[in-house]
C-alpha cells in the first residue's frame, strides 16, 4: 500500500515537471537592436526587457516580463519569458534598452527608452513573429 501511494505521487511530481509551468503560449523571438539608419548599437552588456501589455490573466497568472542579451552587432536571440529561449505572449510589449552605454557612463540611446514605464518602443508579437526576425530601431541621443 505504501509502495503504491508513493508511486503515484511520483508520476504526479512527473508530470507536474512536464511542460513549461506557465499557463501562456509564446513565440521564439530574435531580431535586432540598430540606430534609425541601420548602424547597430555597439556595446557590451546591453539588455533588452519587454513588457506585456494586452495579454489578459489566465487563471489569475499574469504575462512575466522577458529579457534578451543584445551581442556586439546588435543581434538579439533566446528571448526569455517563463522557461530560457521560449519567447514572448502574444500581442504589444513596450521594450525597454538597459545598461546601453559606453565605456565613459555615456548613454547610447535616449533615456526615456531605458525605462519600462517612460519607453515609446513597442513592438507586437503575432503567431508569424518566429518567422520574421523583430527589428528594433532608435535614435541617436
Amino acid at each position: 500500500m505504501r509502495c503504491a501511494w508513493a508511486a503515484r505521487w511520483l508520476v504526479v511530481a512527473v508530470c507536474l515537471g512536464c511542460g513549461n509551468g506557465s499557463p501562456f503560449d509564446y513565440v521564439p523571438v530574435s531580431g535586432t537592436l540598430t540606430y534609425e539608419d541601420g548602424t547597430p548599437i555597439s556595446a557590451g552588456g546591453i539588455e533588452l526587457q519587454f513588457f506585456a501589455q494586452d495579454a489578459k490573466p489566465v487563471n489569475g497568472a499574469h504575462a512575466r516580463p522577458a529579457g534578451t542579451k543584445v551581442d556586439a552587432s546588435g543581434n538579439f536571440v533566446n528571448v526569455t519569458s517563463y522557461k530560457y529561449g521560449d519567447g514572448l505572449v502574444l500581442g504589444k510589449h513596450k521594450v525597454s534598452i538597459d545598461y546601453a552605454t559606453d565605456a565613459k557612463g555615456k548613454l547610447l540611446v535616449p533615456k526615456e527608452y531605458t525605462h519600462g514605464g517612460t519607453t515609446p518602443l513597442i513592438v507586437e508579437i503575432t503567431e508569424d513573429s518566429a518567422e520574421a526576425p523583430l527589428e528594433i530601431k532608435v535614435p541617436r541621443p
